[in-house]
């Protein structure tokens, strides 16, 4: 029989209908995978216990019939998300010892489909970064490895990227604030899609960016993320940003044929000095794409070369607000205070003992563009960059556009400690053709289409329309096929 860990959610679903396995042993295949890999260190908080009772429940339903698609199937979860009873650090010192006593509703309506938890997994902490260096727990790895330099498995899912690239699990939860799905995906050469803002609730799961954090699956294929998407979508009345839509069967609209669909190709994507190999992953992708009976346009989203800067205000402004909650007084890491320190002084130490650099970083850039004398300068008008940005997007797809092909990473993945973290800004460049659609609220996958000059991974995104993730998993579906990447890491951990 052919490792259980090794199948995706589709195989693994199928198998287990037909009673060729139980979740009880796809759950040990994979916590023994897991076990084998604490060099890859993606997973970060072991629930094991809990998995298994989840497996034996699983398989009671499967024996009765009673069996939704994520019945018995094991997967990560990120440690972004509020885990009743468990862990739940957003790979903060700041949370060191947070046991909720609450479900995210995202883990709650995964559960209630019949997932299992196998644990919770690493990345940057409060989902800032791109490339979990910035961990409480230390980097996670890359199961991909070239010249043994460790890689990046990328950020801040990279836990929930490096686990599903190995094996470990069978799919994971990631969010998505400015690529932080999408981006990990590409590095690892897994499927990553953020949904439309609204698709999924965002209750239960630490706040980075309110406006611009969204839950999405990471997974195997394009066909295991539409069902796990399905699983996790849906209206709810504790998130206020949820739109109250009906889920479609995401699976059942993946039929393969994209005739007639209008791929654009956003010039403004085609930076100077973009690398000869990304730009021949793209021409590949858009020629697959032709092949199978799509149109490919030329489209123009003037705003494109403002998306950074205006996230990198918008995202430290909104965070600042968020993480003020952090105080040591409730919950979390307390700092020591001596003799004489009033409440402010504890206050002040523990934000600083509890946030990593990066983090803090944020906070005060946040903090200064939101302060009175620069309000309108920097934050105000980043609004309105974002506003623009939305409009280029609309006018793209009112002309007929069903889709935009475009890469996910300017580049594969790179070595840990390579990118500089004496110049942040060179780190937030991995988030160039991301962030966009965190700012316009679209949906938006990335698939691995090849591999790197040097062997690595790489992915090309497909940017859709509101509320039609159907349709955009059905095009990537085609191009996932077109494409054929097949390649898996060779095991050296």
């Amino acid at each position: 029989m052919t490792d259980l860990n090794t199948l995706t959610l589709a195989a693994a679903r199928d198998g287990l209908r037909k009673g060729d396995f139980t979740s009880s042993d796809l759950t040990e295949a994979c916590l023994t995978s897991i076990a084998a890999a604490g060099k890859l260190n993606a997973f970060v908080h072991d629930t094991s216990e809990q998995a298994r009772e989840q497996a034996k429940a699983a398989d009671v339903r499967i024996a009765a019939g009673d069996a939704p698609n994520m019945c018995g199937l094991p997967i990560g979860v990120k440690d972004v998300f509020a885990t009743k009873g468990q862990p739940t650090q957003a790979a903060s010192h700041i949370l060191d010892g947070f046991r909720p006593e609450y479900e995210s509703t995202i883990t709650s309506k995964l559960f209630d489909a019949g997932a299992v938890m196998l644990g919770k997994l690493n990345m940057d902490e409060f989902a800032m970064g791109s490339s979990t260096e910035n961990s409480v727990y230390g980097p996670a790895i890359n199961p991909w490895k070239i010249d043994d330099r460790d890689l990046t498995p990328g950020g801040s899912s990279g836990g929930s990227a490096a686990a599903v690239a190995a094996d470990l699990c069978l799919a994971a939860t990631g969010t998505d604030t400015g690529g932080s799905i999408r981006q990990p995906a590409a590095f690892t050469g897994t499927v990553g899609i953020k949904p439309t803002y609204g698709r999924c609730s965002r209750w239960g799961v630490i706040a980075y960016a309110s406006s611009l954090d969204q839950a999405g699956p990471m997974t195997k294929t394009v066909r295991d993320a539409a069902i796990m998407l399905e699983a996790m979508a849906g209206h709810d009345a504790k998130d206020s940003t949820s739109m109250e839509l009906a889920v479609p069967d995401f699976e059942a609209l993946i039929t393969g044929d994209i005739k007639g669909k209008k791929i654009g190709i956003p010039k403004e994507y085609r930076l100077d000095g973009m690398s000869a190999e990304i730009a021949k992953l793209w021409d590949d992708g858009a020629a697959m794409l032709k092949d199978a009976g799509a149109e490919i346009v030329d489209v123009s989203l003037p705003h494109t070369k403002y998306a950074l800067p205006a996230y990198y205000v918008i995202a430290p402004a909104e965070a600042s607000s968020n993480l003020a909650r952090y105080d040591g007084v409730r919950y979390g890491h307390r700092a020591k205070i001596g003799e004489g320190d009033g409440i402010d002084d504890m206050y002040e130490k523990t934000r600083a003992e509890g946030f990593g650099r990066e983090v803090q970083r944020r906070i005060m850039v946040g903090t200064y563009v939101l302060s009175a004398g620069f309000y309108d300068a920097y934050y105000n008008r980043a609004r309105k960059v974002r506003t623009l940005i939305k409009r280029d997007f609309e006018q793209v797809f009112a002309a007929g556009v069903d889709a935009i092909l475009a890469p996910t990473t300017p580049s594969a993945a790179f070595g840990i400690g390579e990118v500089s973290k004496a110049d942040p800004v060179e780190m937030y460049l991995n988030d160039v053709f991301t962030v966009t659609l965190n700012l316009a609220g679209l949906p938006g996958v990335s698939v691995p289409t090849g591999l790197s000059s040097t062997g690595l991974p790489l992915g090309l995104q497909l940017i859709g329309r509101p509320w039609e993730e159907g349709d955009l998993l059905n095009i990537a579906h085609s191009l996932e096929q077109s494409a054929g990447f097949v390649s898996k890491p060779t095991k050296w951990w």
